[in-house]
């Protein structure tokens, strides 16, 4: 099992709450998934998880990339790519819809698969990606 840090918490947690916005809505199944998740492991009283589990103030896909190569780190653990995959699907399917931007977030994160990179490092793959979200490449 992944080590659980505070800090890993919550930036674990700022990431499902950016993947939750990624589609620019905050759907109230993905608010109630992610209020229990964090109820479950203490983080409620935290004043970032507060905050941006009630802001009505969407996240942008590029903050939600660069969370997830922060996250992440240059070179994933199997362990770390497969419990972060699992995470960010269980928010992504508590609404029982894919948007289409939450469908990229998950191909854009299979890319990521340790077990599929080359030379590559996943900092690499996900800002190519960013360009071309962005329109940059």
């Amino acid at each position: 099992m992944v080590k659980s840090t505070a800090s890993n918490d919550l930036k674990l947690f700022r990431l499902l709450i950016a993947a939750a916005w990624i589609d620019g809505v905050f759907q109230p199944e993905e608010w109630e998934y992610l209020y229990k998740l964090a109820s479950k492991r203490g983080l409620l009283d935290d004043p970032e998880i507060k905050s941006l589990l009630s802001s009505k103030e969407p996240i942008d896909a590029e903050n939600c990339y660069q969370w997830l190569s922060d996250y992440l780190g240059t070179n994933p653990t199997m362990e770390n790519y497969q419990s972060l995959f699992a995470e960010i699907a269980g928010v992504i399917y508590a609404d029982g819809y894919i948007a289409t931007e939450e469908a990229q977030l998950l191909n854009q994160l299979q890319l990521l698969d340790p077990s599929k990179m080359n030379s590559r490092s996943a900092f690499n793959v996900i800002f190519g990606s960013i360009r071309r979200l962005v329109g940059h490449d």
